[in-house]
């Protein structure tokens, strides 16, 4: 008998997929119930091909629940669920006592306003704003095991995140002005074919698309602000021919005299030395083929020559934008709120290449 009991809501996309796929494989917690608006009756492997036969997925199908009816017995129930419509459901989930891992962004802010300006519409249920632990575990680890709602970062922030947490945390991002080029992969835009992601246009193609107004900026700001000091932060996301991946390079000018590329680089290797799923290469720069289908991160930085008293340094972040970037975390919050090591289903590291 496993010890605990979870629901899924929202579980055929491509998020909910790998959530599923991730508690089937859990020694200690036992998925129970999937819902979706999507292939009610039907068996998982109608949305997910990869959990055909698999003998864990047997008696599961997708159900058309409530919220209150999905949360009935359990002690955790993870959202994959689209943006406004989560917001819509956590109330009478809370109400049902049930510890909540949300996957959209619709917790992930403090600031009704922000939330505004960043998702286009007001909070469906602004008073939860601020209730949530930002579940970032390389910042926030020992506020997620005492958590009972957890909003997971979004894909684009995590990998910022994690690229710029080592100079926020000493202080060297306060005021300074960084550039940000993120590429991501094309199952980071869903399940639901757009022109985006189409294929025929998709894997020939390099577009920008919210050019310095991406709704994950405000939530890297807070976290970086968290951390010790929030830059002016400059976005631009780009599409990329790729299914999974996301690659961040960000460009920051520091004053030559607070820091040598030693430093910077032992600045690195020294935050992220303890982190089960966050590398800093020895031989390398990150890659996206070394961490993909993996819930595993690559940081990396380089620094450069001195120019008029100042440095340019260039940090790199890349990961899988539906594992470390959307439902591997969330699994990883799972395991800290539950009281188990948070690697539990985690640590298989992808294959090569």
């Amino acid at each position: 008998m496993k010890r605990y009991k979870a629901a899924v809501l929202g579980g055929s996309g491509y998020g909910g997929g790998e959530m599923i796929r991730r508690l089937l494989l859990h020694p200690e917690v036992e998925l129970c119930r999937v819902c979706s608006v999507d292939y009610i009756g039907e068996p998982l492997s109608a949305a997910h091909p990869n959990l055909e036969g698999l003998p864990a997925a047997r008696g599961l199908v997708f159900e058309q629940l409530t919220p209150a009816e999905a949360a009935r017995g359990m002690d955790v129930v993870l959202l994959g669920l689209p943006h406004r419509v989560s917001a819509q459901q956590v109330p009478s989930l809370l109400d049902e006592g049930v510890r909540v891992v949300d996957l959209s962004g619709d917790f992930r802010l403090r600031d009704a306003a922000a939330y505004a300006a960043a998702y286009g519409g007001e909070h469906p249920a602004p008073a939860l704003l601020g209730s949530f632990v930002y579940g970032l575990p390389e910042q926030h680890r020992e506020r997620i095991r005492t958590a009972r709602r957890v909003a997971s970062p979004g894909c684009f922030a995590t990998t910022v995140e994690l690229a710029l947490l080592p100079l926020a945390r000493a202080g060297l991002l306060r005021g300074a002005e960084v550039q940000v080029v993120g590429i991501t992969g094309s199952s980071g835009s869903g399940v639901v074919p757009t022109p985006a992601t189409h294929h025929p246009t998709r894997s020939v193609n390099l577009r920008t698309y919210k050019p310095l107004s991406h709704q994950h900026v405000p939530e890297i700001l807070q976290l970086l602000e968290d951390a010790g000091g929030a830059p002016q932060l400059r976005f631009v996301p780009v599409s990329a021919p790729l299914s999974r991946g996301l690659f961040a390079t960000c460009f920051v000018s520091l004053p030559a005299a607070l820091l040598s590329p030693a430093s910077i680089d032992e600045m690195y290797r020294a935050a992220y030395a303890d982190e089960p799923f966050v590398r800093v290469p020895e031989r390398r720069l990150p890659e996206v083929a070394a961490v993909a289908g993996s819930n595993y991160a690559e940081v990396g930085v380089q620094v450069g020559e001195v120019e008029g008293g100042r440095r340019t340094v260039v940090c790199f972040a890349a990961l899988d934008n539906l594992i470390k970037g959307g439902a591997g975390q969330g699994i990883q919050n799972m395991n800290l709120m539950l009281g188990l090591p948070e690697t539990l289903t985690l640590e298989d590291p992808g294959g090569w290449p």
